[in-house]
């Protein structure tokens, strides 16, 4: 998968298929619909687990987000090699497309406590945060997951939304920074540095996604994106604005910046790692930055809904994915961080270059500047999602 960008990144239909304008109304239904309503509790909403007598497992995933035979598109290396070790038969499904447009498949079953026929769903950290706000996740059994409590990488641990680490095991991990095509312009070190340099005027785009923009803006002004204050988020909405008004940023992008960096349309960029590892395989010139203020680190979770009735199969598959070897297996296709301490070594056994590859396996300097976006409630999410929609003229 390293010979070429892939038409449609995973991080690339996390925002590219749903407009900013759904994204605001979909946070509406769920207001309107009234939260004390829709809430579950553990003790309200119980699940029954048959995994004692069903040897099987429902797994929702995004696309192109699985390892894949090379020579035979119907097979999967790494979970055949589960079914084949556990005897539990997996029903896979690529049907999250929007975090979003998921959240309206299940959300009448979920505030009813009713089953929606998933036992594992993948979604981004700001969705885990409002199902498991919502009371809609069950919790795992910490004694079921040896190799997530031995392996999981220490900055993944105990995040705003998850401080337990019950709820949220990471899926894959990425990060959100600078980047830049080495043929059109110099090295960028800072935000400040991309919002108002002279030469790159109009030659810039930012993200779309308000947690991971706003994020480095917020560090760019000395702020901690994992806890600020609303006048710290206005403060760094004011600095975004003006280099909009300027004209410095050309526009806001989902991953459909890729193509105008490649060609040197435009010559830096706010991107995501995944993106710029797989443009850098087919020039080197690009490349990505960790800003000196820090980087956004973001993660996609395995979450266990309620009702779902295989939790305990779905901790034996999450336990699976966390061996070294199983993690390096899936890693060398999807080429995000890997969540899992010791797949480095593991990776040195099918791709050394990969394995030296930092935004596949990030060095303890490169992680220390690595901050997950703080956890909104409600109201928030609404506030700070509306003031960041105005100023992007979205």
């Amino acid at each position: 998968m390293r010979s070429a960008l892939r038409p449609l990144t995973r991080r690339g239909l996390l925002t590219g298929t749903l407009g900013s304008a759904a994204l605001l109304a979909a946070g509406g239904t769920l207001a309107g619909c009234g939260t004390p309503a829709a809430q579950q509790t553990e003790e309200g909403c119980v699940s029954e687990d048959l995994s004692g007598t069903e040897k099987t497992l429902a797994f929702s995933n995004w696309p192109q987000y699985m390892d894949v035979d090379d020579d035979d598109e119907s097979k999967r290396p790494s979970l055949d090699g589960f079914v084949s070790r556990s005897g539990i038969q997996v029903t896979y499904t690529e049907d999250v497309n929007d975090n979003n447009e998921f959240f309206g498949k299940v959300q009448n079953q979920l505030a009813a406590c009713q089953s929606t026929g998933r036992d594992i769903v993948v979604l981004t950290d700001w969705m885990a945060a409002r199902m498991i706000r919502l009371g809609w996740i069950q919790k795992l059994d910490k004694s079921k997951l040896p190799n997530v409590e031995a392996n999981l990488l220490p900055s993944l641990r105990n995040r705003p939304f998850d401080v337990d680490n019950q709820l949220a095991v990471p899926w894959q991990s990425g990060l959100a920074g600078l980047a830049y095509n080495g043929r059109v312009t110099g090295e960028i070190r800072t935000v400040d540095e991309l919002l108002t340099r002279p030469d790159l005027k109009g030659k810039v785009t930012a993200l779309s996604e308000m947690r991971d923009t706003m994020g480095l803006l917020l560090m760019s002004n000395g702020h901690d994106p994992a806890d600020f204050t609303a006048s710290q988020f206005d403060d760094a909405l004011n600095k975004l604005k003006r280099a909009v008004d300027s004209g410095q940023i050309r526009r806001f992008t989902g991953n459909d910046y890729a193509p105008d960096l490649a060609k040197g349309d435009i010559a830096a960029c706010v991107g995501w790692s995944g993106d710029i590892i797989q443009l850098g395989f087919e020039d080197e010139r690009i490349k990505f930055v960790v800003p000196d203020s820090g980087v956004m680190l973001w993660s996609d979770n395995m979450l266990v809904p309620n009702r779902a009735n295989h939790k305990a199969n779905a901790e034996e598959l999450i336990n699976y994915y966390y061996e070294p070897a199983v993690a390096a297996q899936l890693a060398a296709y999807v080429n995000y961080i890997c969540p899992v301490q010791g797949a480095q070594a593991e990776m040195e056994k099918i791709d050394p270059e990969l394995a030296e590859n930092p935004l596949i396996f990030p060095d303890e300097a490169m992680l220390a500047k690595a901050k997950v976006f703080m956890a909104l409630d409600e109201q928030q999410e609404r506030e700070y999602e509306t003031k960041f929609q105005q100023v992007i003229g979205a």
